[in-house]
């Protein structure tokens, strides 16, 4: 059941009681995983920190979870492909509209209300199990903060901004987890770090689409050991009882189909819309995310105008960007809030008027090509909605397009390797070679 994502997940209870056996990963532990109810009591039972949630059947008992767990919450139907319907919502009336949608999709069972952890540091790993030892395959930390779906982020193997602290716990938490689910096979774990708090999101008791990433990064055939362990041989038979170790950076991007759907929002959220990945490789992090963002159609600039807009809380970090931008001259253009704290430090910036303010607008400036380089980190609803057309503008006149502050400072590191050196080429049979 654990090559073929979801939906073999979902047929797994049907199969075990038509009699038919299972390979791997028992299915009263896959049930354990997939069911909230219980697997919110396994965690606790484990003493395992996780955002705070809820199930809910009615409006009303919806409306009584999310004052429980605080705005924003994510809502999201059981057993749903690719975070079908999932929205975050901030308000009562945003949460009764995705309701109704999570409700259409799946009509058979509760929606889920969890608590979503903004500005978080999102971590995936790929572990195999066979129900005696856990080997971690790979760490990966996303570049996208948590809260976008696991298959539209960009990550990077290993971790470049995670400490050794929260790695121990992720790989102890990890080993735990494994243990006590009787996992056989594979099983992927989205952690979540926040204020130094690391929070398991959920456990996926199959192989995750990171699978074939990690096996590429770390030369080991993730699947193929995967597949042996379920048909009865040990990681020991295997020798494949340690996490191995990685040769530099590997950086997985996506490929969104945004360009094709002229007028749909391109904001990326927890419902999966990327259509195919890329991977770059070298010895530094900055020239593995510049060779990913290349395969992926949107290469980084090397020179001309950076536009900076954004949310309150990253005023204050945005100025390190700045100013190195500003050092490999770059134009620095802001939306007056960013504006003004980019003067305060003596930096030249020109103030960008919003699309809903009028006049030659960012939107206008990108289609004009004035613009090469967008980042933009909106908070809050209102932020969102105000930043669509610019971001619609970005995806179609081909402007990378920024959200995190973590993505910028990844691009930033890019372009510095850039304009230091050449790129390099090589294959994977040549660097494992």
């Amino acid at each position: 059941m654990q090559f073929g994502g979801q939906t073999p997940i979902n047929l797994t209870a049907g199969l075990a009681a038509a009699g038919v056996p299972i390979w791997g990963t028992p299915p009263d532990s896959i049930d354990l995983a997939e069911d909230r109810e219980r697997f919110g009591a396994f965690l606790r039972e484990l003493n395992i920190e996780h955002p705070q949630w809820g199930t809910a059947t009615s409006l009303r008992e919806a409306r009584a979870v999310a004052a429980s767990v605080g705005y924003p919450v994510l809502v999201r139907p059981s057993y749903v492909l690719g975070g079908r319907a999932m929205e975050i919502a901030y308000d009562d009336q945003s949460l009764e509209r995705f309701l109704k949608r999570a409700n259409a999709v799946a009509p058979q069972g509760p929606v889920l209300i969890d608590q979503f952890i903004e500005d978080a540091v999102e971590v995936d790993v790929d572990a195999l199990a066979d129900s005696d030892r856990v080997v971690v395959a790979g760490v990966m930390q996303h570049i996208e903060e948590a809260g976008i779906h696991s298959g539209d982020s960009a990550c990077v193997l290993p971790p470049y901004k995670v400490s050794q602290y929260h790695l121990s716990i992720i790989r102890d938490y990890s080993e735990r987890l494994g243990k006590a689910l009787k996992v056989r096979g594979l099983m992927n774990v989205q952690f979540a770090i926040k204020d130094d708090v690391v929070f398991v999101i959920e456990v996926n008791p199959r192989a995750s689409r990171t699978v074939p990433f990690v096996s590429k990064a770390t030369g080991h055939p993730i699947a193929r050991l995967a597949a042996q362990v379920q048909a009865g041989k040990s990681l020991a038979e295997l020798g494949f009882t340690a996490m191995p170790s990685v040769d530099g950076f590997f950086v997985k991007e996506v490929v969104l189909p945004f360009k094709k759907f002229p007028g749909v929002d391109t904001l990326l959220g927890p419902e999966m819309r990327s259509t195919g990945e890329v991977m770059g490789h070298a010895a530094r992090f900055g020239h593995a995310f510049a060779k990913a963002q290349m395969a992926a159609g949107v290469p980084l600039p090397t020179d001309g105008t950076v536009l900076l807009t954004v949310n309150d809380f990253d005023k204050g970090a945005i100025l390190k960007i700045a100013r190195e931008l500003h050092r490999m001259d770059f134009k620095l253009l802001a939306t007056s809030g960013t504006a003004e704290w980019i003067k305060r430090i003596g930096l030249p910036v020109n103030v960008a008027r919003k699309v809903d303010e009028g006049g030659h607008h960012i939107a206008e400036m990108v289609a004009a090509g004035e613009i090469d380089l967008i980042i933009n980190t909106p908070l809050g609803q209102t932020a969102y909605d105000d930043s669509r057309a610019m971001r619609a503008a970005a995806v179609l006149h081909d402007v990378p397009l920024l959200t995190t502050l973590s993505a910028a400072q990844a691009a930033v590191n890019g372009i510095r390797a850039l304009r230091a050196n050449n790129l390099q080429v090589r294959s994977l049979q040549q660097h494992y070679a």
